[in-house]
This record gives C-alpha cells, structure tokens and sequence, in this order.
C-alpha cells in the first residue's frame, strides 16, 4: 500500500477536469488504493473502501462513530483500515480524502450541495430533474472520444453482439439491443423477458469473436457478475456500461463506458445512462458510410408506419405504375 506521502504527491490525477469526481478520485493515487483494497480486502475493508469511492464529499464532514455506522462496522475496524492503507488514524485519512476531493470537485457536486441547501424551497419532483441534469453533465465531462471510438470499432468487427441487463437495467439492454440492431451483424438481447436461464442459453454459444455489452447499475445482480465472467473466460470482448469504478462490473470490462446514476431518492437514475446509449448508438451510426445507408434504408423499410410519411413505392407498386404509363400513352 503507498503511504500518505506518496498519496498527498499524486493526489491531482492527470486529465482531471475532464472527468465527474468519482471517477476521477478513483483514479488518483488514494483511489487506487482503495480499489485495491475493494478488490483484495476483507468484506469489512472492502465496505469501508466501497464506501469512501462512492461518498468522498460526505465522507469529508464525517465522524469516525458516522462512518463506522454506515459502513455498519466497528470504530476500531475504521481505525485498522485507515493503518492498512499508510495513515497514521482516520483523522489523516479523512483529510487525506478531503485534498484529493478538492483538485477533482466539479461543478456537478456543487450543483448537488445547491440542491441540498435549498430543500425548504424545491420539491422532490425539481430535486430529481436537477439530479438527472447533473447526472448527464457529469457523464458527458467523463466521457472520452476514444473510448467510444474504441467501443463503436469492437460492435462493428463483432460477429455477434450480446446486450445483457438485469433488473431495471434490462430496459436499457433492450434500447441499446434496439439502437444497434441494424447497424450490427447479429444483435442478440440475452436475457429479454427470460431472466438469468435464458442469458445463459444465448451466452453458451458467445467466442472470442463476439462482444457482450453488459449494463448494471445499483443495485447490482449476482447474475450479471457470473455470466460476464462466464463471457470472459472464453474470450469474448466485454463492455462494460455501470455508473462507478467502484461497480463489480468496472474490473471485468476490456472498456468501461460511465453513466451517473446518483439520485436523492430511488437506487439509482437511468437518465444519463440513456443519453449514453444514444450517444453511442450516435457514434456507431456515423462511424462509416455504410451505417448512413442503412440508416436510409430503415427509414424507408418502416416509413409506411409513420405517421404523416408517404409510404415508400414497392417494385410491384413501381411495375404497376409504369405499366399505367405505358397504357395512357397508347391510348
């Protein structure tokens, strides 16, 4: 583990203000520690890591009584904690959180302490809009053009793309699954209205030449987490789409793509997770000239079904109306 001096050196990670501060605190030097210890620690080290990666602000204002209660652990277990990982007590490990928050902090937090201060004057109704607002200009600072570039490059070399979500994410499974379909060789929503026995049906046949993108947001599945391993070990590309580093999915992903999904209220909000679907069905569709054709076609397949479309004109309808021409001007 590094100890605090190492820790105070790095603790302005590089590309910082263009990423939401939880993921860029969990790309400073104390954020790889913690992420180490989410992934090697205790269960009791891994709550307290998991905790301090998902709650920097609050966890600055906090008293070690506070944290021990909402990691639902001992004082003395935060007290060994903060030892493990180069502090001298919690006091330096608290503040030591409080220098690496303050050189990521961004205007999304800011807008959420607004929200917090002005409960007497907002309703819960504007508080959720005003999340989700952040939530999408959070996402969109931590979204990088090459990532998704390398994502869009993955779906379109793939021989079969697989979409699986579980819970509530599996409604953005099938809106991604939608989006890509006709720009896709194979799209395929694994677990659509069958649950974990129906993915595992679809993931038996998934290679090394075929991608899972895999969705999960709080509160996470095991499912999700044992069929993405599943998918791994035999050698297929994983995308991963979730909301933090701290995320079970974040590990397992070949690329990690990010949504803000903080709420005041429910487990998690999907806005921004949606604004980051269409985005990347966006780059996809734009990616090369042959996607805009097919867009073109699509349009055309389906334009008999839109409202205030002409539909468009069929062979048969094409014979027929020259065949009309034909006979007006013999006559």
């Amino acid at each position: 583990m590094k100890n605090q001096s190492a820790i105070d050196q790095q603790a302005s990670p590089a590309g910082a203000g263009s990423r939401s501060p939880e993921v860029a605190f969990a790309a400073s030097a104390l954020g790889a520690t913690l992420r180490a210890m989410l992934a090697d620690g205790s269960a009791s080290h891994k709550s307290i890591a998991d905790y301090l990666l998902r709650n920097q602000v609050r966890v600055t204002a906090l008293g070690i009584e506070e944290l021990a209660d909402d990691c639902k652990v001992s004082t003395a277990t935060i007290s060994r904690f903060a030892r493990e990982i180069g502090f001298k007590n919690f006091a330096a490990m608290r503040s030591a959180v409080a220098q690496t928050l303050q050189s990521v902090l961004q205007p999304v937090e800011k807008l959420r302490n607004s929200i917090a201060r002005r409960q007497d004057a907002s309703t819960p109704a504007s508080d959720s809009l005003a999340y989700a607002g952040a939530n999408i200009g959070a996402t969109a600072m931590a979204l990088a053009a090459a990532d998704v570039d390398a994502v869009v490059k993955k779906l379109t070399r793939a021989k079969v793309v697989y979409v699986l979500g579980f819970g509530l994410s599996s409604h953005l499974a099938g809106l991604l699954a939608a989006h890509l379909q006709p720009f896709c060789r194979q799209v395929v929503e694994a677990a659509g209205h069958g649950g974990t026995e129906v993915a595992a049906g679809h993931l038996t046949n998934i290679t090394a030449r075929d991608v899972l993108v895999v969705l999960s947001f709080p509160r996470y599945t095991r499912d999700v987490i044992r069929l993405t391993n599943f998918a791994r070990d035999h050698g297929a590309c994983i995308v991963s789409i979730t909301d933090s580093p701290a995320s079970p999915l974040a590990e397992l992903g070949d690329h990690v793509l990010y949504a803000e999904s903080s709420h005041p209220i429910l487990p998690s909000s999907a806005t921004a997770a949606v604004a980051l679907i269409e985005a990347l069905a966006v780059s996809l569709m734009a990616s090369n000239k042959g996607n805009v054709a097919k867009a073109a076609r699509l349009t055309e397949a389906i334009s008999a079904y839109l409202v205030g479309a002409e539909p468009a004109a069929t062979g048969t309808d094409k014979q027929r109306a020259r065949r009309g021409r034909i006979t007006n001007n013999n006559t």
